[in-house]
C-alpha cells in the first residue's frame, strides 16, 4: 500500500457525514466532491491535478481505498451544474440543493462568485 499518499478526508472524521461520504464513493454512488478554494489557500494546499492519487479516509480516519483524481477544477460557484451537484452522490437534486448543503457544512454563504474546488475521481483500489 501506498501510505505516502496525500489523505482525502471527506467530511470530518468520527462524524456520520464522514461515514455516509466514505460508504457512497466505496459503491460508486460518489465520484465527485467539492471544496473551498479559501480553505486550500489556508492550508497551503495545492490544486489537485487529474492523475493524482489520494488515501481515502474512513469514519476512524483510516485508509479505505485509494483514489485517483480525474479532473480538477477551480470555478466560481455560479459554475456548478446538477450533474456535478449529482455526481457528489448525496441525493442533491439541484444546484440549489448542492448549495445550501455546502453553506451548512462549511458554515458561511456561498455566493455566485466563491471559488469552488470540484474534483472527480474514481477509486483505484480498496484497502
Amino acid at each position: 500500500m501506498s501510505t505516502d499518499l496525500p489523505p482525502l478526508g471527506l467530511g470530518y472524521p468520527r462524524t456520520e457525514l464522514r461515514r455516509q461520504l466514505v460508504d457512497a464513493v466505496l459503491a460508486g454512488e460518489k465520484t465527485a466532491t467539492a471544496g473551498l478554494w479559501s480553505d486550500y489557500e489556508a492550508e497551503g494546499e495545492p490544486l489537485a491535478s487529474a492523475g493524482d492519487r489520494f488515501l481515502l479516509h474512513d469514519f476512524d480516519d483510516e485508509p479505505v481505498a485509494i483514489v485517483r483524481v480525474t479532473e480538477a477544477r477551480l470555478i466560481p460557484a455560479a459554475a456548478i451544474d446538477v450533474e456535478f451537484a449529482r455526481d457528489e452522490g448525496e441525493g442533491f437534486e439541484s444546484v440549489d440543493d448542492w448549495r445550501e448543503a455546502h453553506e451548512a457544512f462549511f458554515d458561511q454563504p456561498i455566493l455566485p462568485e466563491t471559488q469552488i474546488v470540484a474534483l472527480r475521481f474514481v477509486v483505484e483500489e480498496k484497502l
